[in-house]
């Protein structure tokens, strides 16, 4: 078992059973089929009865459409400097939908509303990209989670600003689970104006979804959709999953057990000597810092990411089939790689 990340694990069994279900006779293509009609059910019991869900493909494509569908040509998007739309998508939103992004600080991967003014500013001014999205993250890339009265109050600056949110929700589930809250809690409920959420990282095969829960947004999406080559022409298999994820608690479980095993290493971790959490541990992420020596013989036994090689911090993850069995024998590791260093 490597702590890499929730993409190296595999697909869980319930997921492969709807796969399988939905693989039988002849369905319309492009989402006319019957479980992409019941998935709009689902999502409305999740997020209200406003809400939308497009699938597709990954994550990389939803906030892509996602971003297209909220933005004019001539906008900006303001987001956290950590960002995964900023720093892990090779630079899509702006490739692609010819979105400028305009990164500030964020303590911890959060932003806030005095980091977010920082660029919401030169409205009506041709010479600047126009700012009219805030993205956020959630639960965001550095492993914490918003609550929904900081979801709230960052919605409530930017829409006196004219400015809409949106929210990447690639991990939204182990954001819910930590929150012990439903979905639309901190989504539907506190204004969001749409987001992408996530399910390849909580056991499902592929697949995600554009979630529109402001109406205004819903115009065009299917063309967008198709133009950025998020169209599946198959698209009950994406569907079938995020029914079989989000039509019983199976969305809740995965993200659970998965918090549940990040927070048992940082309780292993977290007191090594020469060890230091570096972020608080609040979904399915650990990271720490540690001598580079100690990387080094853990890179040798293990995959994971050296998150920030200039401080040596590494990024480890847990997933729904991650066992107490799994970290236990990690932290051990850790553990002792660490003991010669002291020394």
């Amino acid at each position: 078992m490597d702590f890499a990340s929730d993409n190296y694990s595999g697909v869980h069994p319930e997921i492969l059973a709807a796969i399988a279900a939905a693989n039988s006779g002849h369905q319309v293509s492009y989402g006319g089929d019957v479980h992409t009609e019941h998935l709009q059910d689902v999502f409305r019991s999740h997020f209200g009865d406003r809400a939308r869900a497009y699938p597709v493909f990954n994550g990389t494509g939803a906030n892509v459409v996602a971003l297209q569908a909220a933005c004019d040509r001539w906008a900006s998007v303001i987001c956290a400097e950590t960002a995964h739309i900023h720093v892990d998508e090779c630079g899509a939103p702006e490739k692609m939908a010819g979105i400028k992004l305009l990164p500030v600080p964020a303590v911890h991967g959060k932003l806030t509303v005095e980091a977010i003014a920082r660029e919401a500013r030169g409205f009506d001014d041709e010479h600047r990209a126009q700012p009219q999205v805030v993205s956020l993250t959630q639960a965001t890339e550095l492993g914490t989670v918003y609550t929904p009265d900081e979801i709230g109050t960052v919605v409530e600056f930017s829409h006196s600003r004219n400015m809409l949110v949106h929210l990447d929700g690639a991990r939204l589930a182990n954001a819910a689970a930590h929150l012990g809250l439903p979905l639309r809690a901190f989504t539907t409920d506190v204004g969001v104006d749409l987001l992408s959420f996530g399910g390849t990282k909580n056991g499902m095969m592929l697949g995600e979804a554009v979630v529109v829960l402001n109406p205004t947004l819903d115009r065009g999406l299917d063309y967008l959709r198709k133009a950025s080559a998020q169209l599946a022409s198959k698209m009950r298999f994406l569907s079938a999953q995020l029914v079989a994820l989000l039509e019983t608690d199976l969305w809740l479980r995965n993200a659970a057990h998965a918090n549940a095993m990040a927070a048992r290493l940082h309780a292993a971790v977290h007191d090594v000597p020469g060890l230091r959490v570096s972020h608080p541990v609040q979904s399915n992420a650990v990271f720490a810092t540690l001598p580079p020596a100690a990387l080094a013989e853990l890179h040798a036994r293990f995959h994971f990411y050296d998150w920030d090689e200039s401080i040596h911090e590494a990024r480890w993850m847990t997933s729904f089939d991650t066992t107490p069995e799994d970290v236990d024998r990690f932290a051990s590791v850790v553990e002792a790689v660490l003991t010669p260093v002291r020394s």
